[in-house]
């Protein structure tokens, strides 16, 4: 699998931010130990799909520019319980000091991974998408979308400036979603344009009027279905995909996917992280 990496300079200023608040004006911790080269090994304690190595990288070559870190898996792997999944050699406190840091990242970021690789294998063979949301641990956006690509997901809008999407405020200040959506494409022609509709009606009229994205949003099975066969009829002809958000766990998606819809949106691959289960120890790594 081939994953587009994180942009460096964002990966930078995550990692610097996340040291200067573990480490603050010093770690008194690692200051006992004899400041001698050593050796470390990461292992995995649950399966999971690997995620963040950029950051892990990161945090230990800023505090130690000359540790080396193999790695025996490559970023979005799936591996095992009892996976060693990288060694390290290196200054002794600098990779104490870096440890937490780096081991934050990962689980989180892994945990993220791995749960949108369960959902994107629900809907394996439907044609269905899964998406995440704006529903990220502050400060950990750009990170957190990157680990739902890794998974095998794909990103919605990043935040409220690449992308306009009409709600019912905006259908009430312009006194239709057709007027909702000609004010939306005057103000910002470029950006694309995704709309969610209450009623099979307003689907009718988005469709008419024309978008990026038809968001049908708590729609019960039986209308979710009758919105696929409008879209997919003419005179549509299935030119604007349907997405469905909000209630999705990974129980039902498999259903949902089954309806026909092209997307399905899910807080819960940013929001509900699980952090996977990983530790870093000094010595070699266990031979058996």
């Amino acid at each position: 699998m081939q994953i587009l990496p994180p942009p460096s300079e964002q990966v930078s200023v995550d990692v610097a931010r996340a040291l200067a608040e573990d480490l603050g004006s010093g770690d008194v911790t690692a200051a006992l130990l004899p400041d001698i080269a050593d050796n470390a090994y990461l292992l995995c304690k649950e399966d999971a799909v690997v995620c963040g190595r950029p950051w892990f990288d990161a945090c230990h070559r800023a505090l130690d520019p000359e540790v080396r870190i193999e790695w025996r898996v490559a970023e979005g792997a799936r591996v095992a319980r009892g996976t060693v999944l990288a060694t390290l050699q290196g200054r002794a406190r600098a990779l104490v000091s870096a440890e937490r840091a780096s081991l934050n990242f990962l689980q989180t970021l892994s945990g993220t991974a791995t749960t949108t690789a369960a959902y994107v294998e629900a809907v394996r063979g439907t044609g269905a998408t899964i998406l995440d949301t704006r529903k990220t641990l502050p400060g950990l956006r750009l990170a957190q979308k990157y680990a739902v690509r890794v998974g095998g997901g794909a990103n919605h809008r990043i935040g409220l400036y690449d992308a306009v999407m009409l709600k019912e405020n905006h259908v009430r200040a312009a006194g239709s979603l057709t007027g909702a959506i000609r004010a939306a494409r005057a103000m910002h022609p470029t950006l694309p344009l995704i709309v969610e509709v209450e009623t099979l009606a307003q689907l009718r009229e988005a469709l008419d009027a024309g978008c990026e994205r038809i968001l049908i949003d708590d729609f019960d099975p039986a209308t979710r279905r009758e919105a696929v066969a409008i879209a997919s009829g003419a005179p549509y002809a299935r030119r604007i995909p349907l997405e469905v958000s909000g209630g999705v766990d990974l129980a039902g998606v498999r259903a949902i996917a089954e309806d026909g819809v092209d997307c399905i949106s899910i807080g819960g691959l940013t929001k509900h992280v699980h952090a996977i289960d990983l530790s870093l120890k000094l010595g070699p790594p266990p031979t058996a």
